[in-house]
């Protein structure tokens, strides 16, 4: 009997699939617990629709990011910070320092875990950024920091 699994069940698989199982353990252990129901040409309807809407969610999701990051490419964000008379800075820039200043300054809100700095910046000038937008996109950032 084919059954659409209305949650996960352990040794069938997960929520939403559709799997064969035999008739006794779908009206006997399956259906009495709600893990599953028959696969009837409406449920199977409703399935397709899900992962056609993920589907679309997904695209546009990756869209956002490439505009993103092709915005990314010609922006550059200023950070001020003080430095001692040696002209060694006092602590460090990371990337909470980056994210709320490519906030203050260009209105763009990227999580501050998804820029990536190979280790903190302790000197002044330019540096480049790479900012993870999505697993297989990703873009640059300028960043300045100034006295």
């Amino acid at each position: 009997m084919k059954v659409v699994l209305l949650q996960d069940v352990k040794g069938k698989g997960k929520k939403d699939e559709i799997v064969n199982v035999s008739d006794g353990y779908a009206r006997n252990y399956l259906f009495p617990r709600n893990l599953a129901a028959e696969a009837d040409a409406k449920i199977l309807n409703d399935i397709r629709n899900k992962e056609a809407a993920k589907a679309r969610r997904i695209e546009l999701e990756k869209q956002a990011a490439r505009e993103t990051a092709e915005k990314l490419q010609s922006l550059l964000v200023k950070i001020t910070i003080q430095s001692g008379a040696d002209g060694k800075l006092y602590g460090s820039v990371g990337t909470k320092d980056i994210a709320e200043a490519l906030q203050a300054q260009h209105g763009i809100e990227i999580d501050k875990r998804k820029i990536v700095l190979d280790s903190a910046i302790k000197a002044y000038g330019t540096y480049t950024v790479d900012v993870k937008l999505y697993p297989e996109i990703a873009g640059k950032l300028n960043v300045l920091v100034c006295g």
